[in-house]
């Protein structure tokens, strides 16, 4: 795109994509009266990507709600990666909502200007002439943004900063310099950047701007009080999670980093990638419930998308595995039971049912052995699955799985000995991945069975009166799943019961009081808090 077709507005080429024709009939209506004739308008995504395909848009006014196949998030978001939609292009945006998600995906997406339904000509014919006035204007600043030339971005924004005649565009041009220095990560430049700007324009951009600077340098104890006041705003505060979340990934703190992520796609739950990020810090952490969840918002926000894979499906059901395999028996069906629809329905799609078959069987022994019908798993493990590694990480990483539910511990951790090979080996440098396949690698070799294994082996023990034994089990199973109160709840039940037999060593009183902290810490159903309560008592002289 080049200047000069943005400045005659017979030559703008302008997209209209909502799927209701009063909306597109008043947007037209309202271009005609501008002097904008070459207006498309289509109903829906598909039929806006052909568009798209023929016809080089000046304008794309987008709305959210695009009902026969995915929402406006997902379009621009196909759109910006096929480049069909550009920094130089005029980006609108159209919905009737306006809650707090929606406000938030809307921005990662940074449009040039929202319009909130239902519009009118007035509305319209106000707005549009403005957006297309600073697109023209700022254009070699954008045209270099989009070349990735930084570097001449700041130089033409500095120049028109020279120009007390653009006056009126200096707040936007002074934001695209902002954002320049930090993609040249000229850090220190851009923290003092910003705080200059923060003497006179006390703006969300600009304190945004400013905390990524110095948490770019490991300023984080400089920016406390600030942080607080801007996670208390509404338009700050699911940014700064976000910029958090990064900050302690790259810090290695992944407990603090999982803590922002959950709270920033709470606020913006559309965007994969943060999902995805979610996923691997839920994993990492041994949260399986979050992990569950994260894997099924992948597949519903991702459902149309240019993220939507069969893959994303089969995760759920892997995750649901895994959840499963941490529950009570009765929780644990009605999860395997989801998990076993969710299959049997992709394994009915036959395309699917040959490009990813021994996936499916991968999954479909471990349903078995969380069944206990290990003789089902073991046949289908024998008789068709390759112990060889593929080129996929996370399929790897279920065979691991699948063999070490079926006490196949030295062929699991064979396998896992090559996943870390095969990391190393692809320069793959998502921090949180390499360390999840570390801590499965260690616990895998020292731990031989799964959470639920570990919990009726104890029982058993409990019975039998063999305290020692039951308690070394729910120790291993405690290390998996450290976010299972009842899990904790059955340790101190253990030591009471070990304590009437015979005095607790120093050991077991240190193990006794971190599991009473964490359970002060954690929200408790009313008969867990009584069962706390009880043992508490029970054990008061040795938590004093």
């Amino acid at each position: 795109m080049e200047l000069q077709e943005l400045t005659a507005s017979d030559k703008l080429n302008v997209l209209i994509i909502d799927d209701q024709v009063l909306v597109q009939n008043v947007i037209k209506a309202s271009l005609f009266e501008l002097g904008i004739a070459n207006v498309k308008c289509a109903e829906n995504a598909y039929y806006a990507l052909r568009l798209c395909e023929q016809t080089t848009f000046h304008v794309v006014i987008c709305a959210f709600n695009v009902k026969s196949d995915k929402d406006g998030f997902h379009l621009l978001e196909e759109l910006k990666f096929k480049r069909y939609v550009t920094k130089c292009t005029v980006l609108i945006f159209l919905s009737a909502e306006t809650s707090e998600h929606l406000v938030n995906s809307i921005v990662e997406l940074q449009p040039d200007d929202f319009w909130v339904k239902p519009l009118s000509s007035k509305h319209v014919q106000n707005r549009l002439p403005v957006t297309l006035e600073i697109k023209r204007t700022l254009f070699n600043v954008y045209q270099a943004i989009d070349g990735q030339d930084y570097s001449k971005a700041i130089y033409f924004a500095e120049r028109h900063l020279l120009n007390t005649g653009l006056s009126k565009y200096h707040m936007q041009m002074k934001r695209l310099k902002g954002e320049c220095l930090l993609h040249l990560r000229e850090f220190a430049d851009a923290a003092v950047y910003y705080n200059n700007l923060l003497q006179t324009h006390k703006i969300s951009w600009v304190y945004l701007g400013y905390i990524k600077a110095l948490l770019e340098q490991d300023k984080l104890a400089d920016i406390q009080a600030l942080l607080q006041q801007l996670t208390d705003k509404t338009d700050t505060r699911f940014a700064t999670y976000d910029m958090l979340a990064h900050y302690y990934i790259g810090k290695q703190d992944f407990q603090q980093a999982y803590t922002e992520i959950k709270k920033a796609s709470q606020l913006a739950p559309r965007n994969i990638e943060r999902n995805k990020r979610l996923l691997d810090l839920a994993r990492l952490n041994h949260d399986h419930a979050g992990q569950y969840q994260a894997t099924i918002a992948m597949a519903k926000y991702a459902r149309n998308s240019i993220h939507d894979s069969p893959l994303l499906r089969l995760n759920v059901v892997r995750s649901g595995i895994d959840y499963a395999t941490t529950l009570d028996k009765a929780d644990a069906v009605k999860v395997l039971n989801q998990a076993e629809i969710l299959l049997t329905e992709l394994e009915k799609q036959l395309p699917l049912a040959n490009q990813l078959k021994e996936q499916f069987l991968v999954v479909r022994a471990r349903l078995h052995t969380a069944r206990e019908e290990r003789t089902k798993a073991e046949s289908i493990v024998d008789n068709h699955l390759s112990l060889r590694p593929t080129t996929s990480v996370e399929d790897n990483l279920d065979k691991v799985k699948a063999l070490h539910e079926l006490g196949r511990r030295e062929e699991a951790v064979s396998l896992l000995d090559a996943i870390k090979r095969q990391i190393s080996g692809t320069g793959l440098t998502n921090q949180v991945v390499g360390k999840y396949i570390e801590q499965e690698a260690a616990e895998r070799t020292a731990v031989h069975f799964t959470p639920q294994q570990l919990n009726r082996m104890a029982v058993e023990f409990f019975k039998r009166n063999k305290f020692h034994a039951a308690l070394n089990s729910l120790e291993q199973a405690f290390s998996l799943t450290p976010n299972n109160m009842n899990v904790a709840l059955n340790i101190l039940k253990v030591l009471v019961a070990l304590r009437s037999q015979e005095p607790l060593d120093e050991g077991n009183k240190a193990f006794a009081k971190s599991v009473c902290t964490q359970l002060q810490h954690a929200e408790l159903e009313p008969e867990q808090q009584a069962k706390f309560t009880e043992y508490q008592q029970q054990l008061q002289p040795v938590l004093e």
